[in-house]
This record gives C-alpha cells, sequence and structure tokens, in this order.
C-alpha cells in the first residue's frame, strides 16, 4: 500500500491545484493553453500564469529538497526522441483543443462532454500506440 501514497498524493496536489484555479479564478487549469498564452499580454491573467508554470517545473526539485532524491523515471528516451515526442504532443493539443490536464482533470469533473470525447480519444491512441509499439519493437 506504502508504495502507492505518492502517487496518490501527487494525484490530490493536481486535484487541488485545478480545484483551486478554477474557484479561485474562474479558470480551467489546461495546461497546454496557459503555456501557450505566456507569449501573449494578458495583464494580470499573464501572472498567474507564470506563478503555475513556474509551480510545474519547481516540482521535482522541491521534491528533491524534501526526500533527498531527485523523482525517479522508469523510461529514459535520448534527447531527440523526447524533442519530437514535445512536439507531438503539443501539435495534439492545438489540434484538440486542450490537453489531458484541461479535458482529463478539469473537463470530466465539470462532466463536459467535449472532455469526455477528448480523453477517450486520448485513451484509445495511448493503448493504439503501446499495441503497434509492441508489435513493431524487437
Amino acid at each position: 500500500m506504502s508504495a502507492y501514497l505518492p502517487a496518490l498524493a501527487g494525484g490530490a496536489l493536481i486535484g487541488l491545484a485545478v480545484t483551486m484555479l478554477l474557484l479561485l479564478n474562474g479558470r480551467i487549469a489546461g495546461i497546454s493553453g496557459i503555456v501557450a498564452g505566456l507569449g501573449e499580454d494578458r495583464g494580470e491573467r499573464r501572472l498567474t500564469d507564470i506563478a503555475f508554470v513556474a509551480g510545474l517545473v519547481a516540482g521535482p526539485p522541491v521534491f528533491a529538497l524534501l526526500t533527498g532524491a531527485w523523482p525517479q523515471m522508469r523510461f529514459v528516451a535520448s534527447l531527440p526522441v523526447l524533442a519530437l515526442a514535445g512536439l507531438l504532443v503539443g501539435f495534439g493539443t492545438r489540434l484538440g483543443s486542450g490537453c489531458t490536464s484541461g479535458h482529463g482533470v478539469a473537463g470530466l469533473a465539470r462532466l463536459s462532454p467535449r472532455s469526455f470525447a477528448a480523453v477517450l480519444t486520448f485513451l484509445a491512441s495511448g493503448m493504439l500506440t503501446v499495441a503497434l509499439l509492441r508489435i513493431l519493437s524487437p
């Protein structure tokens, strides 16, 4: 059971952050939309966006300070693969009008039919990708 506690705590913190942004600012915590808007002049909203992204970036170092170790990753990819994956994710979030945080965390909690359709598409695409990689990988 204790192996699941970090994931449970992380999920609870994500839920708390999404809820606070919605209740205190009336905004959906869609990371792709927040990051895309950083380059725009949005007045006070821009400061909130910068603080939100800074909190995301600060997560691993804060974790390391609190626990004495960096978060462990089970899969490590090369820099070119990570860059390509990032570009594909960015393209997909713009194409899908949102990302897993906006649709999956905030949208499903608000019972949005559009978010439900988007999350089903995300999951189906992920399952198909894993199946194809398992078939094509040696």
